[in-house]
């Protein structure tokens, strides 16, 4: 077994392998960029060498300072992870000619299957079905677009080396075809040094399902069954499960053979993963291979009981796997959870920042349930626009999928993050949605469930009122707090009083309250809610019963009241006396100030282009200008007909959120 490995990653996933690696008495070294220096991975691996500066291009994707770092620390192996360098044949070719293990797949089935125009010729030899596209290379938009008109609208325009939504988009059009090849070509340089593109039909109301493979080097291939994977946005997975809830023992039976004996075809070894588009009727296309680790395996290992970064490294040393295929069973249900430095309130546009706060729930694992939470920062640490935005990956596991699902709203109602805009809201939304509790998603499911974005989840009645008994509790402990610190020596509890209107989500709910030793009953509506909590003012989490359920809550100070947040909802409470209470429905509501008629910079990011100039006439839906972030570059289009008065951005410009892009008449 070796001795030392580098970890050629950042982030979560270096984090991740370096558990395993430490598991195993095998030491660790990281690598950093300018910008990682004191990120986690750094602080967890045995060894760190600084690569370069903070653009993946200078840094992290740069062979020969790998390689250089290898020299320095003489590590035996490298794990890629996932992203970066983890497909990319040539690096697999430099460790071979340096004698270092690639904690991976051998340099010819990463050129077979990592180039996924090559892989779909490849698949369509063996007999696979593939979805109707055109394999060769592209020249330029013109071309796209004619290609795309023969294929018929909608069409999916990938890059051939990418991955992770990067270099994807989905066209409706011609003109959004031109627009596309151009964008998904840009992406594609930045993130993988290689621009090629194809185009393929783009299977409407499809499930995109998964089949986990792994293959040692003496001719052993087992598959780990299937993730679904169909809550996607912008083509990049949001929640992951396994195993599917649509899938049948049949089905699963033939894409697992056919997901193995592709492995096999192209002499795999590793773990890596077939992908497919499964439509309706259980019918399944074969999409690509990924000749690497993907992001959601964890709910893989939740499923299977397999370590499969364990098994990655002991296939690279040469050992065989110790199971068959007989011995992989399903075991309960997992879900996954990836929680992104993305403002769901401003159209999921990605956040920088510090996380001023940034407290997951505590990992568990016994008979019962699992919550794992694998995860690349630390309270303190720097969210960089130079990178993927995942912060975490939020995963549970219980017997059944109703009780996986469970567990993870109170996992998510109990994650605290703040400081930057993230999507805990938005997961805690599609927790409860009927749909997803149902397991009747599609990859449209985002765009159809939420068409205009994400506005903040509303709570059914009983809900909302569960949470204003809650918060009435809550208000009358800060009450009796704040009377013993005023130095008043009478009845604290008397003085406080039993009777208030909780103001929560628009509504008004007049309640009484009645305490004991063991907790407050709250009338509510004419019911009685029992409330039991140990909480105390101060405190930013608040774990209750209430009508004898659990009700977690985020909760924050506000003047004259408290923000609590709780399955995707965030509210504002005032808790009142029934006379403030009326005169509190006085008050005239302040508005927001007017911002139409500017075109405000909706994340930090750079400018990569303006499209139009001072005194040009826009239509609705028209690209005025587009803003790269965390690799992804978005293209700002105009809500109305209007008439540029004047543009304060050019290309090249680092520009912050809300800051003025251009100005119409």
């Amino acid at each position: 077994m070796f001795k030392k490995i580098l970890i050629a990653n950042r982030g979560e996933i270096a984090c991740r392998v370096i558990k395993t690696a430490r598991k195993m008495g095998i030491a660790t070294v990281a690598v950093y960029s300018d910008a990682d220096r004191n990120a986690l991975h750094v602080k967890m691996a045995d060894e760190a060498v600084h690569i370069g500066p903070p653009p993946a291009s200078q840094s992290y994707i740069v062979i020969d300072r790998i390689m250089e770092a290898i020299r320095q620390t003489g590590a035996e192996a490298v794990h890629p992870g996932y992203g970066f360098l983890s497909e990319n044949m040539k690096f697999a070719e430099a460790l071979e000619r340096e004698g270092v293990i690639f904690v991976g797949p051998p340099s010819p089935a990463i050129e077979a299957m990592g180039d996924k125009i090559t892989s779909k010729k490849i698949a369509q030899e063996a007999g696979v079905s593939t979805v109707p596209g055109y394999m060769g290379l592209i020249a330029d938009a013109e071309e796209a677009v004619r290609i795309s008109d023969q294929i018929g609208y909608p069409v999916m325009i990938k890059a051939s080396a990418g991955g992770g939504g990067k270099g994807m988009r989905i066209a409706w059009s011609a003109q959004e075809a031109r627009e596309g090849f151009e964008s998904s070509r840009n992406e594609a340089a930045s993130s993988f040094g290689d621009d090629r593109i194809f185009i393929e039909k783009f299977v409407t109301q499809p499930r995109h399902i998964e089949i986990q493979v792994l293959a040692d080097k003496h001719g052993n291939a087992v598959y780990l069954h299937e993730r679904e994977c169909s809550i996607q946005r912008r083509n990049q997975k949001v929640i992951e499960e396994a195993p599917s809830p649509f899938l049948d023992p049949e089905t699963r039976r033939a894409m697992g053979e056919q997901a193995v004996a592709l492995a096999k075809a192209v002499g795999y070894t590793s773990a890596g993963t077939v992908e497919f588009i499964v439509d309706g009727q259980r019918n399944f296309y074969f999409l690509e291979m990924n000749t690497r680790l993907q992001v959601e395996h964890p709910v893989t290992e939740l499923i299977t009981g397999i370590d499969l970064v364990e098994q990655m490294i002991r296939v690279a040393a040469g050992e065989p796997l110790p199971f068959a295929q007989s011995d992989l069973k399903i075991n309960g249900w997992a879900m996954e959870s990836r929680l992104y430095a993305e403002d769901p309130y401003r159209n999921f546009l990605p956040s920088i920042g510090r996380l001023t706060r940034y407290r997951p729930p505590a990992e568990v694992a016994d008979a019962g349930h699992v919550v794992r939470n694998d995860t690349g920062v630390f309270e303190g640490g720097e969210i960089s626009m130079f990178y993927d935005p995942m912060i975490a990956k939020l995963c549970t596991w219980a017997p059944t999928r109703g009780d996986a699902i469970e567990a993870m709203r109170v996992a998510l109602d109990e994650f605290e993050v703040e400081g930057i805009g993230h999507n805990l809201p938005f997961l805690s939304a599609v927790m409860d949605h009927p749909k997803f509790v149902a397991g009747d998603i599609t990859t449209a499911f985002i765009a159809e469930e939420y068409p205009d974005g994400f506005g903040g989840a509303s709570l059914p009645d009983d809900e909302l009122a569960r949470v204003a008994a809650a918060a009435s509790a809550m208000h009358r402990v800060a009450e009796i707090r704040r009377t013993r610190i005023s130095g008043r020596l009478d009845n604290h509890e008397r003085r406080v009083g039993e009777n208030w209107v909780v103001f929560v989500g628009g509504r008004e709910f007049p309640v009484r309250i009645r305490a004991d030793r063991d907790g407050a009953t709250v009338a509510v509506e004419g019911r009685d809610r029992r409330v039991e909590s140990d909480w105390k003012p101060g405190q930013t989490l608040a774990r209750l019963v209430v009508d004898g359920r659990p009700l977690v809550l985020k909760v924050d100070k506000i003047p004259a009241g408290l923000r609590l947040r709780t399955r995707g909802a965030d509210l504002k409470v005032h808790v009142r006396r029934p006379r403030t209470a009326e005169l509190a429905r006085l008050m005239p509501e302040k508005l927001p100030p007017d911002t139409s008629k500017f075109l405000l910079c909706p994340m930090p990011g750079l400018v990569v282009r303006v499209n139009v100039a001072p005194g040009d006439e826009v239509q609705e839906g028209q690209a005025l200008a587009t803003v790269e972030a965390m690799k992804m570059e978005n293209i700002l289009r105009a809500e109305r007909r209007a008439v540029v008065r004047s543009v304060n951005a050019e290309a090249g410009q680092s520009l912050k959120v809300d800051d003025v892009i251009m100005e119409f008449e």
